[in-house]
């Protein structure tokens, strides 16, 4: 069996309300909370970045499991806020985390699911015996225009998974569904992404998201019913809510990792956040269905059974705890976090 041998996440304490943000901009913050579903979101200190992030939730990640940092043979950082734009965060994670020089090491982006591609990586290189363990981290401190509708969701987190072999949630089966559909992108030297307002749903995130799941389900001989979780790519909360319902899943299937309520989309870790939120409660024997997405577009569905490994694993501070640990901004202390004032 090949699949999560651990994982680690790290979600900063700074908040800010959809209410205060709204407030700046003259908004109706119930018609914001009511459309998106999210009532905060997360903002990284003045000295964070995706580096620093990914350091901790790798860290986290290695503890937990009790592996020797050297036994780490793979890292790949999925982000889209990568603090170089020439220059790569993953050297920079594997150091900081005393694994060695003898690593495979990349930075990925592909929007929010470069992670899971970096899982899929990982497992392929564990399975063909080139490493024993691979990490995937996603973390990203996502960017937004001001008084763009983006502003209300952008957070910031970050996840890291280890895959490996004796798991204790094995991967039955992967795959991805991808095309080229430019519903949200950034330019060089642009500080701000773009996107295709109404664009990124029907012909974006769901299409993507609905013909990964099915695609893999069909494959499996699976149905929603085999599953008793599934975690879905969280822009706002509405959107993963939505696609479970088109596939058959029940708000209960879903709701323990939907962390996006509380802390916004954190754009590459987004989807492993809801992952660990899930794991952080699953029993063994459960499944668990996880889609990304990631815009220009594709997404990567796993289904993922959990073994027994999982009741000698240690799940005391589980990712719902480290939401609850945090401080309210207001908005001029937002702009000076996101270095919005110079």
């Amino acid at each position: 069996m090949i699949g999560i041998v651990s994982y680690g996440t790290y979600i900063p304490k700074f908040r800010i309300k959809v209410e205060e943000i709204a407030r700046i901009w003259g908004e109706d913050p119930v018609a914001i909370k009511s459309g998106l579903g999210v009532a905060e979101k997360s903002v990284p200190d003045i000295d964070e970045d995706t580096a620093t992030m990914a350091v901790e939730a790798g860290r986290e990640a290695l503890m937990r499991a009790k592996i020797p940092a050297e036994k780490i043979g793979a890292v790949f950082v999925g982000s889209e806020s990568h603090p170089y734009a020439v220059k790569p965060t993953a050297t920079i994670v594997g150091e900081a985390l005393g694994i060695g020089n003898y690593y495979y090491c990349a930075d990925l982006e592909f929007a929010c699911k470069a992670a899971t591609a970096g899982m899929q990586i990982c497992y392929a290189l564990v399975k063909s015996g080139m490493i024993e363990y691979g990490m995937s981290i996603g973390s990203d401190t996502a960017q937004s225009k001001p008084g763009d509708a983006l502003e209300y969701t952008a957070g910031a987190g970050a996840s890291a998974i280890i895959i490996g072999k004796d798991p204790i949630a094995e991967i039955e089966a992967t795959v991805s569904y991808t095309s080229d559909t430019p519903d949200f992108w950034r330019r060089e030297l642009q500080p701000y992404p773009s996107h295709g307002g109404r664009f990124t749903g029907a012909p974006a995130y769901f299409r993507h998201v609905t013909s990964a799941a099915k695609r893999l389900m069909e494959l499996l001989g699976y149905s929603e019913k085999d599953f008793d979780y599934a975690v879905f790519h969280q822009p706002n909360a509405k959107f993963p809510q939505r696609v479970a319902g088109m596939l058959g899943f029940k708000e209960e299937k879903i709701v323990d990792g939907m962390i996006v309520r509380a802390i916004g989309n954190t754009y590459s870790a987004a989807s492993l956040l809801g992952l660990c939120g899930i794991l952080d409660v699953a029993k063994p024997d459960q499944r668990i269905l996880l889609v990304s997405f990631g815009s220009g577009a594709g997404s990567d569905a796993f289904a993922i059974r959990v073994t027994d490994k999982i009741l000698d694993y240690p799940r005391n501070v589980r990712v719902w705890d480290k939401v609850k640990n945090c401080v309210y901004l207001d908005y001029a202390l937002y702009l000076k976090h996101r270095r919005m004032i110079k």
